[in-house]
């Protein structure tokens, strides 16, 4: 497990000159070694914190403020759903700025986009998606996410 310390996060990522900050958090490590090496094969990101449950990403994101993070859904101590409602959360009580949460699963499952959402995440990323759609600054609608049809199925829109 690392963490970088790379600066507060306000004027990081698209548009500022300075790379999108990403935290990988999975309890697999060769996946966490496999978004890695995805992420920082782009100029413009780059993975500053990696954690292999949700309880160590809290604690490491208190001290290291990211952009993005990856979170995988199910993982021992604490898992990713939890993970990132308390990440939002304490984000919001704080002020502080609340990085993009994509959560990450196996799992095609309509209870995890659910709770992903009601959780804070921006979005939910089949870990089975091409590689090309895997990308941190697609924004909010990333390809490769859950489909519209069902986000609008569920009550949230495209740009949620």
């Amino acid at each position: 497990m690392s963490a970088q310390g790379n600066g507060p996060t306000e004027g990081a990522g698209a548009g500022s000159g300075a790379p999108v900050r990403v935290a990988l958090v999975d309890d697999q490590q060769l996946v966490r070694a496999g978004f890695r090496m995805v992420i920082d094969s782009q100029p413009d990101l780059e993975v500053v914190v990696e954690a292999g449950d949700g309880a160590q990403a809290l604690r490491l994101l208190a001290s290291h403020p990211v952009d993005v993070v990856l979170m995988d859904v199910r993982m021992p101590t604490l898992d990713g759903l939890s993970a990132t409602a308390q990440l939002t959360a304490g984000a919001a009580e704080t002020g502080a700025a609340v990085p993009r949460v994509i959560v990450l699963t196996t799992f095609d499952l309509d209870e995890y986009v659910l709770e992903a959402i009601r959780a804070g995440a921006s979005g939910f990323l089949l870990k089975d998606a091409p590689r090309r759609r895997c990308s941190p600054r697609s924004g909010p609608s990333m390809p490769g996410m859950r489909s519209s049809r069902r986000r609008r199925r569920a009550g949230f829109s495209s740009t949620s």
